[in-house]
């Protein structure tokens, strides 16, 4: 008897150090707020259960393509269209994760609008990719955690395919912060001197009204390739 108490105590004792040890985001549920989150004025872009706040570009519901899959908001294949919050956002503090597929690219889209011919006329791309084997992988500025074609991204931000990133975009008076898996990629005023030097250096030159608007929609891209999100919550600031 003294040896199965012993045992009991010891299998307490072993349960009670790893709930110390095991870090605390482990725990959470995705697609949740906690109540501190809730007071701090987060909302979510997707629960988990429905895709209500989103709809594709230029259209008032969403292609069928873009499905709920294990808790996650997930493309499916091809053809499901570029897609944008129901809602328009100015200064945020947004916050999601991202999956991609082998080979695979897409984009998060901010400041977008309906007035260009595609989701990205205007708006402003933080890049999407499977770095190491996708075609589009030969120029810096065009890898995942960029600002397409004009801020490349440091390489300790980097993820394979496959494995989750976690990205933070924060605008707040035109002063654009972008942070994936806890890496610092971006740092810059959209509109300042800097930005037009990158802006004239990129494919954007030409691209009337590209990144002048000061609200707009967050857009989520259809490449072609399977791509997942989940845990996509935002404060307006």
């Amino acid at each position: 008897m003294k040896i199965i108490k012993t045992n009991n105590k010891l299998i307490k004792l072993t349960l009670l150090l790893f709930i110390l040890i095991k870090p605390f985001s482990s725990f959470a549920q995705d697609n949740t707020l906690s109540k501190e989150e809730v007071a701090e004025g987060w909302e979510l872009l997707f629960n988990g259960i429905d895709m209500s706040q989103w709809r594709n570009f230029k259209k008032h519901d969403l292609s069928d393509k873009w499905q709920i899959a294990n808790g996650t908001m997930q493309l499916s294949g091809k053809g499901g269209g570029d897609i944008l919050t129901e809602a328009i956002y100015q200064n945020f503090d947004l916050r999601l994760e991202w999956k991609i597929s082998l080979a695979g690219n897409s984009g998060i889209f901010i400041l977008a609008d309906e007035a260009g011919k595609q989701i990205y006329s205007h708006a402003v791309e933080v890049q999407i990719l499977d770095n190491l084997r996708h075609a589009d992988n030969k120029i810096a500025s065009h890898l995942s955690g960029s600002i397409y074609d004009m801020i490349a991204s440091p390489s300790e931000s980097h993820r394979p395919a496959g494995l989750w990133n976690q990205v933070r975009i924060f605008l707040n008076n035109k002063h654009l912060q972008v942070w994936q898996n806890n890496v610092q990629t971006v740092d810059i005023v959209i509109g300042s001197g800097q930005w037009n030097t990158l802006v004239d250096e990129s494919k954007f030159k030409d691209w009337e009204g590209f990144a002048l608007s000061n609200v707009g929609h967050i857009g989520l891209q259809d490449h072609g390739d399977i791509v997942s999100f989940k845990n996509i919550k935002i404060k307006a600031l």
